[in-house]
């Protein structure tokens, strides 16, 4: 199906689901009684999503947002309100509809929270071609839009440029844990579903990284739908255009602390637990963000400590029997590859089938945000415990 027939009837099916009030495709959470505090039910009740990007204690004051697919402006005027007067945001549409119930009601919103004027813009656009001036946004906001667009490397190098120094994004979408076939990719109703745009998690955080993107993390997961042995789930990412390095002239360390035993950053760097190892400038704030610090000690001497020390942090599998339940992991970041004491080696995005001893690992703290889990089993399992393989690899 051609590019401009895709982003046509898309445009087309969101403006009819604006007029007639049809419920869309994707799984939403957010707290309809605080924002009828002070958003129009006219904007609440066409409003579609898979996360709540804006709500995650993500905006700050003063800044710049741009929401890419505000729709009728929901993301945009709870920005609004949390950037406050002194902010500005952005929404950006492709639907003349939904653009026209958004700018309607920006000056209601403003009136609610108290504006002398409303702080929130809307522009007609496209999200592989937006009307943003380079390096001018702190935050870029889009929530279960991507998966729209049909060329999505292409809006995450958008959303690179405009992106300034320092800045970062936080949003939602869904995805995949297999390649979507062609028979459902041209499926135009399934387009408007968020289904057949869908990329398997690993494509879409490579093609993040690919525009420049570093520090591409998981803050939210949530199971959708299954469809022909496809599992569709909705993720929330962050992720960060760092700031070009400040010269220092001190040497900095970074010693791997754990949960994981080895991992290798976007940039190919790896790591050994308790093993230091001397970094790039560059590399300090990378590894100084918040996916980051927990895992990492950053000193100005080389420090390697083993596992005795305080700072050495590890989560060991029960010594039991296992049993297979139909789970599968998919790292999640901010790493491209991790490795667990018990010899698996996950790749970023790529579904590994884990015993139940493994997910009990996973959910512990230092591993659980950095996993989305799903469980591909059709029907209960009641297959019977078994043992571990001699290697002490799990199962």
């Amino acid at each position: 199906m051609p590019t401009d027939e895709i982003t046509q009837k898309v445009s087309d099916r969101y403006a009819k689901a604006a007029s007639s009030g049809e419920q869309m495709c994707c799984p939403t959470s957010y707290d309809m009684g605080h924002l009828k505090t002070f958003i129009p039910e006219e904007v609440l009740k066409i409003s579609y999503g898979c996360g709540t990007p804006a709500g995650l204690q993500t905006v700050r004051t003063g800044e710049t947002v741009l929401d890419i697919g505000a729709g009728g402006g929901i993301d945009c005027f709870e920005a609004s309100r949390l950037v406050g007067p002194s902010g500005h945001v952005i929404g950006l549409d492709m639907t003349d509809t939904m653009l026209e119930i958004a700018r309607k009601n920006a000056a209601v919103v403003a009136t609610n929270l108290g504006y002398s004027h409303s702080n929130v813009e809307f522009r007609k656009g496209l999200a592989d071609a937006m009307p943003v001036e380079d390096n001018t946004i702190d935050l870029i906001i889009s929530n279960c839009v991507i998966n729209l667009a049909p060329d999505k490397r292409k809006v995450f190098r958008e959303m690179y440029r405009v992106a300034k120094s320092g800045g970062r994004f936080t949003i939602s979408d869904i995805v995949a844990d297999q390649t979507v076939p062609q028979y459902l990719v041209h499926d135009t109703q399934k387009w408007g579903d968020c289904l057949s745009g869908a990329l398997t998690l690993t494509d879409y955080m490579n093609g993040m990284t690919a525009a420049g993107f570093l520090g591409i993390h998981l803050e939210k997961f949530s199971p959708w739908q299954v469809i022909d042995g496809i599992h569709f789930f909705s993720v929330t990412l962050t992720g960060y255009k760092l700031s070009p390095a400040m010269a220092t002239s001190s040497a900095q360390y970074a010693t791997l602390r754990g949960p994981f035993s080895r991992v290798t950053d976007e940039r190919g760097t790896v790591y050994e637990r308790g093993v230091p190892k001397l970094i790039k400038p560059d590399e300090a704030p990378l590894l100084s963000s918040p996916p980051f610090t927990e895992h990492f000690l950053l000193t100005t001497e080389p420090v390697q400590f083993g596992d005795n020390d305080p700072r050495w942090t590890a989560v060991l599998p029960a010594q039991a029997p296992c049993t297979w339940q139909g789970h599968y992991a998919l790292l999640a970041g901010p790493f491209v590859e991790a490795t667990d004491d018990d010899h698996h080696l996950y790749r970023r995005g790529e579904p590994l089938e884990v015993c139940s001893k493994t997910v009990a690992v996973l959910e512990a703290k230092g591993y659980r945000p950095h996993f989305a889990i799903l469980n591909r089993a059709g029907e209960r399992v009641s297959g019977d415990a078994v043992t571990c393989s001699p290697d002490g690899a799990c199962c």
